[in-house]
């Protein structure tokens, strides 16, 4: 079932029957907070079966939302690319290349790819090898900013980057993600001789550009994203989607949801002032999913599965093959996604907690959410909803040679 709610309509909030005995159950998960001293008024519930609100708490109140925020995030990447667009990072050099030596600078034209890290770094050495090309007299060039492993300072990434392509000048991290390349992967060789400089997009003269570096289209790298709930990649993409005032903006047009219940001051969630309403984050989770059906795609395909990828899932107790988002601060535990039941379908939902225990507060929404599915009998998800990107497997497996074009 994909129905989305239009927010304007709140009649079709009544289309399904009520379910008394859901309501008990959320009823009870509310009073075990209360006896373990949370305030009640502090948490924020929301469960939907198709068009249905069936048990909520504080629904149209924002509340701090942790890694929820995300999926804010996740809808406005969609909304700005296409599924299969890719980041595009150019090499080129100044100078002349004779003789296997750049006689002037390797130059970086990065256009915002957040998932460049030590594989596809190493690989593109080698690509760069294979070229010829064995030593830079000059510098490395970066045009505008470059990111590396996630590390927001060009310098650094600089740093980092001529690290990975010169393998004896490895550290431990960049011979681990070695480790994890197929066993056939040489070892690239590539030596700069000067440091690392910045300098404005169009300012630098440039030779000859050499390959043409792809990342993983959209869509697998959201699900990177939010598997590993990562800030950094958020941040580049809320910045990259036009800043976070765009994505407020997107994500309240498209659901409806008025914008005074998503307030956001990042796109990563880090901070108490990220706030969304519990019926904000099941009206955005219900987009993406509406987006993404357009593609035979679905929710499961941009957020972790459990049973399936670890991440932050990895210790928890909770229905099998959902596709589910946590959220993490020293005062809030929240989660967030669907789970698939026979007598409802796919059930969507959000739990926002805030409290000081937070492992109680995990252990309290594990057990609410399988009292939920025993109550509506478990059952596999639906077709459309098995996910299609599976990362780590190809094609969506870093350090893939092929997204390496020479120019």
């Amino acid at each position: 079932m994909d129905t989305v709610i239009s927010w304007q309509s709140p009649w079709l909030l009544s289309m399904n029957a009520p379910d008394p005995e859901a309501k008990d159950i959320v009823r009870n998960y509310l009073n075990i907070l209360a006896s373990q001293g949370f305030p009640v008024e502090e948490q924020g519930l929301w469960f939907q079966t198709g068009a249905t609100a069936i048990a909520v708490h504080q629904p149209y109140r924002p509340v701090s939302s942790a890694s929820l925020t995300k999926m804010a995030t996740t809808l406005a990447a969609l909304e700005t690319w296409p599924i299969t667009h890719r980041f595009e990072t150019l090499f080129g050099h100044t100078g002349t290349l004779e003789n296997g030596v750049i006689n002037g600078d390797l130059v970086v034209q990065w256009t915002g790819d957040p998932y460049f890290v030590w594989e596809e770094a190493i690989v593109l050495g080698n690509a760069l090898n294979q070229l010829g090309v064995q030593k830079v007299t000059g510098n490395l060039v970066i045009l505008g900013e470059f990111s590396m492993n996630f590390e927001p300072d060009s310098y650094r990434s600089g740093e980092l980057f001529i690290q990975a392509i010169d393998s004896g000048l490895w550290s431990n991290d960049a011979g681990y993600a070695y480790s994890q390349l197929s066993s056939e992967t040489p070892q690239p060789s590539l030596t700069i001789e000067g440091e690392v400089t910045v300098s404005a997009p169009n300012s630098v003269t440039v030779s000859q550009w050499l390959i043409r570096h792809q990342s993983l289209p959209l869509v697998p790298l959201l699900k990177a994203m939010n598997i590993y709930s990562n800030n950094e990649m958020a941040e580049q993409f809320a910045v990259a989607a036009g800043g976070i005032d765009t994505v407020m903006a997107k994500a309240a047009e498209r659901t409806g949801v008025p914008i005074a219940e998503i307030r956001l001051i990042n796109g990563s969630g880090l901070g108490v002032d990220n706030r969304l309403s519990p019926r904000a984050v099941v009206a955005i989770l219900l987009e993406i999913q509406r987006q993404l059906r357009t593609h035979n795609l679905s929710i499961s395909d941009v957020m972790p599965v459990f049973g399936q990828d670890e991440g932050t899932l990895v210790f928890r107790e909770l229905p099998n093959k959902a596709a589910l988002k946590t959220g993490t601060l020293n005062t809030v535990s929240s989660l967030a996604g669907y789970f698939p039941t026979r007598d409802r379908g796919p059930v969507w939902f959000s739990i926002q907690n805030w409290g000081g225990d937070l492992e109680l507060l995990r252990a309290q929404q594990d057990a609410l959410l399988l009292a939920l599915q025993q109550h509506w009998g478990q059952a596999p998800p639906p077709e459309t909803f098995q996910p299609k990107v599976i990362m780590g497997e190809w094609p969506y497996q870093l350090g893939d040679s092929d997204r390496n074009t020479a120019l």
